[in-house]
């Protein structure tokens, strides 16, 4: 799936509002998009690079980070349908199997918003 950078950029915005210096979550979440080190190392491993947590303080790398977890994760053969922008967000705000958690409906909300605005 394509994703659209203005979409991305749409959840930039909700996670860190463009600090690309932004730590959350006591540590755990870096960068522009938030990301855990399990998510860096996920799509470190499916991208075949050599990316570490840190990497995501750097914009362009979680941008990279970003579209290799969501073309490992979510693709028609792992949700079993065309993946929806809906599953991208969900799946980046609850892992694997986000676009399936309660918890993340609020996030893709959020999400929305921001990108029904500059569509």
């Amino acid at each position: 799936m394509t994703i659209p950078i203005e979409f991305i950029m749409c959840i930039v915005l909700v996670e860190s509002a463009f600090n690309p210096s932004a730590i959350g979550d006591g540590g755990k979440a870096l960068g522009i998009l938030q990301m855990h080190k399990e998510y860096v190392e996920d799509a470190a491993e499916h991208a075949g690079e050599d990316w570490t947590h840190s990497d995501a303080l750097i914009a362009e790398k979680a941008v990279k980070i970003f579209r290799a977890y969501m073309d490992r994760y979510c693709t028609k053969k792992e949700l079993g349908r065309k993946p929806t922008l809906q599953d991208v967000a969900r799946i980046h705000n609850g892992g694997p199997n986000g676009y399936k958690k309660e918890s993340t409906k609020m996030y893709w909300h959020l999400v929305k918003i921001r990108y029904d605005k500059v569509k």
